[in-house]
């Protein structure tokens, strides 16, 4: 079938053409945007869940509503490397100008300075666009949380003085420091206190409740952290039933029953098959037959774009670790279990482990045990053992 119409979008972050089984978590968000911009603000949403279930698509989404309540927005996605203020500062102009565009206030200009003063504590050549006088003794002291939380609630109060709210959304967020994290949690803290519509939403991997609990004690009663993984299977069918009938194209059940089983109803596999199994057929309905021919296809894409270039990564020592896991099957397994597949103790692995969940391979769901952080990682990896 013709290519240029296939409805199906497999790729980082992309919007897929129907986003569902996460209702339940859009509502709760629209819910807590305008308790927010009512003055009324609760626990901020950060999404946790292995790579290709949709977090970022989530965030996204979160931001485009946001939007539509009168927030004025910000999307980061924190790196491993580039540093965080530098990046925040960037997006809370973003977000001051957006305010600005409006009217400007003695609290705008205000919150405008210290930002101008923020900028100037930053090391290397990084400069904020502002031309505004750095307000004096006001987001300087070179203390991140101090700077930050001083930065938060003027903008907060900018934008509640225009009825609006401020957002910022940060994507792969346990990439931030402790300290960094701690910060932003710290700010979020303070503004909330004071009730000001500021909304601090992220998403990353299932790590990330320990990470900010470690960061910050009371994180978890500022931020709710809803796991989100492989679909239903009602919206796994409908995730690919929905979008090829409004191009005038059906699947057959049992095409259906192959990419469900192949995919384990995860989101960013169901839009690979999708769009491969539409390209082979010559018409409609898509049959198990195409499905079987785009199996080959897909995964050679999914080795190439999205298993291999996180385990070539690896060094030799990380793979054979990453090897020992795979051999125990998928899921989550003790550390001792692949100590002992590796002829090695716990305590001499420890530092290995720890890179791996560095590196975003693994996470620990609990004390001493280990799991992939992307799905059908293991399938793949036995896969390269094998060859």
């Amino acid at each position: 079938m013709d290519a240029i119409l296939n409805p199906f979008r497999p790729g980082a972050g992309t919007q897929p053409p129907a986003l569902l089984g996460r209702e339940s978590l859009l509502q709760s968000f629209r819910i807590n945007i305008e308790r927010a911009r009512k003055r009324r603000p609760g626990k901020s949403l950060m999404p946790t869940g292995l790579r290709g279930t949709g977090k970022t698509v989530l965030l996204n989404r979160f931001i485009r509503e946001a939007a539509q309540a009168h927030f004025s927005t910000g999307f980061i996605e924190a790196p491993e490397t580039k540093a965080f203020p530098g990046q925040l500062a960037a997006t809370l102009q973003e977000v001051l100008i957006d305010l600005r565009g409006r009217s400007i206030t003695s609290k705008l200009r205000k919150a405008l300075g210290i930002l101008k003063s923020f900028s100037l504590t930053l090391p290397g050549d990084f400069k904020i666009g502002l031309d505004i006088e750095p307000e004096a003794g006001r987001g300087d002291t070179g203390d991140l949380s101090t700077d930050l939380t001083q930065l938060f609630t003027a903008i907060g109060e900018a934008a509640a003085e225009q009825e609006r709210g401020m957002l910022v959304a940060i994507d792969e967020i346990q990439y931030l420091s402790k300290d960094d994290f701690a910060a932003v949690i710290t700010a979020l803290h303070r503004s909330t206190q004071q009730d000001l519509p500021v909304v601090v939403v992220g998403a990353g991997l299932p790590q990330l409740p320990a990470i900010a609990g470690d960061a910050k004690s009371y994180a978890e009663r500022l931020f709710e952290f809803p796991q989100i993984g492989s679909l239903l299977d009602v919206d796994a069918r409908a995730a690919l039933e929905q979008p090829a009938a409004e191009a005038g194209v059906r699947f057959e059940s049992a095409a259906l029953d192959i990419i469900l089983d192949r995919t384990k109803s995860y989101p960013y596999f169901l839009q690979e098959y999708g769009a491969a199994a539409w390209n082979l057929a010559v018409r409609s309905p898509i049959t198990a037959r195409d499905v079987l021919a785009a199996e080959e296809i897909v995964t050679l894409q999914l080795e190439k774009s999205f298993f291999r270039v996180r385990f070539d990564r690896l060094t030799p020592k990380e793979r054979s670790y990453v090897h020992a896991l795979a051999r125990l099957g998928p899921g989550e397994h003790r550390s001792s279990e692949v100590a002992a597949d590796l002829g090695q103790s716990v305590e001499s692995l420890g530092t290995m482990r720890a890179r791996l969940i560095e590196k975003g391979i693994l996470y620990s769901p609990e004390h001493g045990l280990a799991a992939f952080t992307v799905p059908l990682f293991d399938e793949f990896v036995r896969r390269v053992e094998a060859r």
